[in-house]
This record gives structure tokens, sequence and C-alpha cells, in this order.
């Protein structure tokens, strides 16, 4: 039995997922982002949580050597932002509404939530590597709908 690896990934596109933006900051004070889909929480006690980047994207080693970075969770209004940076080359934070952070990499204006994190493991996982980060700052916002990505494209539910 052959494995399908395009139908695997459209079976996996089938479990609805929301979308955040992780921003960190450069050797050259520059900061930059990356869409994910793979954030999730792991632990309440201490607080943590993941996400995972591929090993091809050209922000691979940036992501992983970073000490900090800031994790927002997108609402509808973002869904340009997000397909910006998941282009390979399309990094740079410049002309997106940002707010800065006390560790320094900045969040997304009106995001539905953002978590300051400092790096706690990087842990290989296949074509992927999967960082968790210890939370030590948070914020959220009473309302807005979140960004959601499903088979392939995005959506939106119901605002909360």
């Amino acid at each position: 039995m052959s494995f399908d690896t395009r139908e695997f990934r459209q079976a996996l596109g089938c479990f609805p997922t929301g979308v955040a933006v992780v921003t960190m900051s450069g050797d050259d004070a520059r900061h930059r982002g990356i869409t994910v889909n793979s954030f999730t929480s792991v632990s309440l006690d201490p607080p943590l949580v993941l996400w995972c980047i591929d090993r091809k994207s050209d922000r691979f080693a940036a992501f992983t050597k970073a000490h900090t970075y800031t994790i927002s969770l997108l609402g509808t209004i973002h869904e340009e932002v997000s397909s910006r940076l998941a282009r390979q080359g399309a990094h740079s934070l410049d002309g997106i509404d940002l707010i800065p952070t006390k560790l320094g990499p900045p969040a997304l204006a009106d995001a539905l939530a953002f978590f300051e994190c400092e790096s706690e493991a990087v842990h290989q996982g296949g074509d992927h590597a999967i960082l968790v980060g210890r939370v030590v700052r948070f914020a959220k916002r009473e309302a807005g709908a979140p960004l959601v990505f499903f088979q392939g494209r995005y959506g939106a539910l119901a605002e909360g």
C-alpha cells in the first residue's frame, strides 16, 4: 500500500484550525513574522504553548534560534496579513499594525489574544520543528470573530 501525501494533507485539512502569527526580533533588530495554524496549549502549570515550523521555511533558522517570540491569535480582520506572512520571503512586518510588548517581539493590533513567550524547547518532528514557549505575559480582547483555516481556505466562526 502506497502512502499518498497529497491525500493525507487533504484529510488533515478536514480539521478546522485557528490561525496565528508568530513574531520575533532578529539580530538586526527588525521584526519578522510567520503565519501558523499549529498553535496549541500544552500546560497550564507551567504555562506552555507550542507551534510548528516547516524545515523548508526561509524563516526556520531565525525562529528556532529565537529566545523570545509573540504569538497573536487572528480574527477575520487579519486575513490579508495572514496570507502575506504565509508566503516565502514575506516575513517583514512593515505596514502591519502592531503593538509593542515587554519582551520585544510585537503583537498584531486587534489580535483576539496574544502570548509573549520565552523559548522553552525545540523538538524535531519529521519535516517540522516543534517549538514550545513558556508564556510570560498575555492579553485578550473581549470580542471578535476568529479566523479559521479549513480545507485549504480561510473561513470564520460566529463572533464569541
